[in-house]
């Protein structure tokens, strides 16, 4: 792997970008996520174990791998104090290994209560945790970031006029319940010691670590169809999901990643609503929800399934100049005698497919290419030519060793 490696889901979420960021930052010095909330999800196996991260990197797994919150984050405090509790009582040190940007946006109480409320009528399906509500105060230059909890007297009337303007829009837009200012100013004294113990200048830290020649990852949350610019809008989350975003939401530029790794399942999900030109309604989308756990790490709300769109990713792969491809679930497909894969759109937007033969063979247990049957070998190989981007990682299943790496 080279020094830096840019970490990408090419869906709409949901890719495995967890497991594979877990195997690589073993031989990783930093990990950084850059955009997004505890809306994301990643669900590890490690040593037989579960654990599902919404907002701390996975690197944090391995001792001696440094974690970075860069200033794209919207940050829920009661979220990060409950995650980093839960990882310390299971054994995994924080101290002088975990980075926050004091420039991250805070999510307040009243933005949860916006978001849910406004989801019910515009039907967006948001995750309802305050994400959007936000980034849209980020955006309007009245956030809460995180440094501010440095000084609370100081924040106090900020706030007060902030908390003021949310409860004039639940109350008088969706007439739901206004939040008192005092619970508001109380959650964020709260967990002031999350600010003394965690908040850092990261941008120096990153640019102190690229002169040293650390391996780094910056790490994606959810999917690039997902992206505010360039995902399904308005089905869409708030942050800049594709390669862009890491520049804006860590203050790296582009020269200092060396490699673009997207991930993508072999087949497509999706979570709530928004478009899905090749999600199946028959027994094949059973098939693969059931074998494929198709369940939201965050949200526990089952997922939509269908097949491949290549015709999307042939986009994605170029909107996020991707070099190295990783295909995750390929073992979910193990039980199809006939898979097929979407290569074009025809009339309001209906899928072409071209049917592949499948293997019906076990690959979970499978760790070389070559090893795997013919059938799935070329179902890779045909990715590959059409995305015409080489697949260098193709996971078997959910555990670190369930890996085929391609030379």
């Amino acid at each position: 792997m080279s020094n830096n490696t840019l970490i990408l889901g090419l869906q709409w979420g949901d890719e495995g970008k967890g497991k594979i960021v877990d195997a690589l930052a073993e031989n990783s010095e930093v990990v950084c996520r850059f955009q997004g909330g505890h809306n994301a999800g990643h669900t590890l196996k490690v040593d037989g174990e579960q654990k599902v991260l919404h907002l701390v990197p996975s690197g944090i797994l391995h001792p001696s791998v440094h974690c970075v919150l860069g200033n794209g984050i919207v940050l829920s405090l009661p979220a990060l104090q409950q995650e980093i509790t839960e990882l310390e009582e299971s054994g995994i040190n924080f101290t002088d290994r975990f980075y926050v940007s004091g420039d991250c946006a805070l999510i307040l109480p009243t933005h949860i209560a916006i978001d849910k409320v406004r989801d019910q009528s515009e039907g967006i399906g948001t995750t309802g945790r305050g994400i959007g509500p936000a980034y849209e105060d980020k955006v309007a230059r009245r956030a809460i970031r995180f440094s501010d909890l440095q000084d609370l007297d100081k924040l106090q009337s900020r706030l007060e006029k902030l908390v003021d303007y949310h409860n004039k829009i639940l109350v008088h837009l969706y007439n739901a319940e206004p939040i008192p200012f005092q619970d508001v100013l109380e959650e964020l004294q709260n967990y002031q010691s999350l600010f003394q113990k965690f908040h850092s200048g990261t941008q120096d830290l990153l640019r102190g670590w690229v002169k040293d020649n650390k391996k780094i990852i910056f790490e994606g949350a959810q999917g690039s169809m997902l992206d505010i610019d360039h995902g399904t809008y308005p089905y869409v989350t708030s942050s800049s999901t594709t390669a862009g975003g890491l520049s804006t939401g860590l203050g790296v530029g582009p020269k200092y990643v060396d490699t673009i790794l997207g991930i993508t399942k072999a087949y497509t999900t999706r979570v709530g609503e928004g478009p899905f030109a090749t999600e199946l309604f028959d027994a094949n989308a059973d098939q693969l929800a059931k074998v494929g756990h198709e369940f939201g790490a965050t949200t526990g709300r089952p997922r939509r399934c269908g097949w491949l769109d290549l015709k999307a990713l042939e986009t994605i792969v170029f909107i996020n100049s991707v070099t190295t491809l990783c295909i995750t679930k390929l073992d979910v497909l193990d039980g199809f005698s006939e898979i097929q894969v979407c290569v074009d759109y025809g009339k309001e937007q209906n899928p072409i497919y071209k049917t592949l033969p499948g293997w019906k063979q076990e690959t979970s247990g499978i760790r070389d290419f070559n090893d795997l049957p013919q059938a799935a070998q070329d179902y890779i190989m045909f990715i590959e030519n059409v995305l015409d981007c080489p697949v260098g990682i193709v996971s078997v299943g959910p555990s670190r060793d369930q890996t085929i790496y391609r030379a």
